[in-house]
């Protein structure tokens, strides 16, 4: 196992079975050699977030470029598809979010109004960073109003951030659709399962990072198995930091549902 290798390759699966591995090793060493450790850990865990506070300053400056240039290509049509992308992906992760409050509200055991005032400061941090990674301290400092431990939490809401993207993965075929109707090309509910049946284990590949890190590496392969053309994809990355707020909360909130839903049982 190469996790160096599965870090570089977005592999986020051998990447976190290795760190458990890692984790449970490091438990059984010296406590001052694991106290050291833990101490790189949470300095490499400070650093990453400064640079994605610069990815974020940055990224809307190449975003603006993508912008011009594809407003100066296509003229005014383009702003109209580009209204629509958003208004029609945002719809989407709006939905899934609903939806995991419906099943907090129906399997959680917790009232709907406190699930939502737990969630809302993940949430705030969701939006101003489009990062499930950086909401992650948020969210774990957050546990106790779920019922769950920090310890607990600890251990379900990095696989979780990792691992179960449910906006992402809906949000992801909701583009390649968008672009199928663009392009008129139809849709049947075979081509729809086989492009869900992609986007999932595709989601599992990407970070917990805005979505324009990855954006070509999880739609692409969607669009492909679905038969949709991918020469748009270009001028939708240059609005895609607005949609990526409504899949940032939706990720969020699920991985919150998660720990509510499977924490509480290991207090």
């Amino acid at each position: 196992m190469n996790p160096i290798k599965a870090a570089a390759e977005t592999a986020i699966v051998p990447l976190v079975f290795f760190a458990i591995l890692f984790g449970l090793a490091a438990a059984r060493i010296e406590s001052d050699l694991g106290d050291a450790i833990l101490t790189v850990v949470r300095a490499v865990v400070e650093t990453m977030l400064v640079l994605v506070r610069w990815i974020l300053v940055v990224a809307p400056i190449g975003i603006a470029g993508l912008a011009f240039a594809a407003g100066a290509k296509m003229g005014a049509g383009a702003a109209e598809t580009l209204v629509q992308y958003i208004i029609v992906i945002a719809a989407i992760c709006l939905l899934i979010t609903l939806m995991v409050y419906v099943v907090v509200g129906l399997a959680g055991g917790i009232s709907l109004l406190r699930f939502a005032r737990a969630a809302a400061p993940a949430q705030a941090v969701a939006l101003g960073t489009q990062s499930s990674l950086a909401s992650l301290p948020v969210m774990i400092q957050a546990a106790p109003s779920f019922d769950v431990s920090p310890a607990v939490a600890g251990i379900i809401l990095p696989l979780s951030v990792s691992l179960f993207r449910a906006a992402s993965a809906a949000a992801n075929v909701a583009v390649a659709i968008y672009l199928g109707h663009v392009h008129g090309i139809a849709l049947p509910w075979e081509t729809l399962l086989l492009g869900a049946m992609v986007a999932i284990p595709v989601s599992l590949a990407a970070v917990g990072l805005p979505a324009q890190v990855s954006f070509f590496a999880t739609i692409g392969p969607v669009c492909l198995a679905m038969g949709v053309p991918i020469e748009a994809l270009p001028l939708l990355l240059a609005v895609e930091s607005v949609p990526d707020l409504f899949r940032t909360v939706g990720n969020v909130t699920a991985d919150l549902a998660v720990v509510r839903l499977a924490g509480r049982e290991m207090r």
